[in-house]
């Protein structure tokens, strides 16, 4: 599989959140474009974040919904474990950027599996991270 565009945690939760229908559409499109296309990525990261969101933050769902819905996303999207490496990674953007650390690794997982996108609201659009470069849909 090969991904292109890496999506933050925010993307997933709003595709699965009514409280905000222009954002949960504008989700449910870039998520469904990425399985289509079979250009989407996430990682281990922006699953254990979904299912916290969904399920013990906001309460949108039962931890059983929440694992239907990991197990599709896990079936059309690339998906990446968490690496001492990438954790190394990471730090390094952090320090060079003074990024959030969980920001900062999901970029460093983006630039592992060659994304040139990371679709975000949390970190600045446009941005420029060594050659990933944020896009905020919202």
């Amino acid at each position: 599989m090969s991904a292109s565009r890496f999506l933050d945690t925010n993307v997933i939760v709003y595709a699965y959140d009514t409280s905000d229908p222009v954002k949960q559409a504008k989700a449910q499109a870039l998520l469904t474009s990425a399985i289509r296309q079979n250009s989407g990525a996430i990682s281990t990261q922006v699953l254990g974040e979904f299912f916290h969101t969904v399920v013990i933050k906001r309460r949108l769902m039962m931890a059983s919904e929440a694992a239907v819905i990991i197990t599709a996303l896990k079936a059309g999207l690339h998906v990446a474990g968490i690496s001492l490496n990438l954790v190394m990674d990471a730090i390094a953007i952090h320090q060079r950027y003074q990024l959030r650390y969980w920001d900062a690794l999901i970029v460093a997982t983006a630039k592992s599996l060659a994304c040139t996108e990371v679709v975000s609201e949390d970190m600045n659009n446009g941005q420029d991270y060594g050659g990933i470069v944020v896009v905020n849909p919202f």
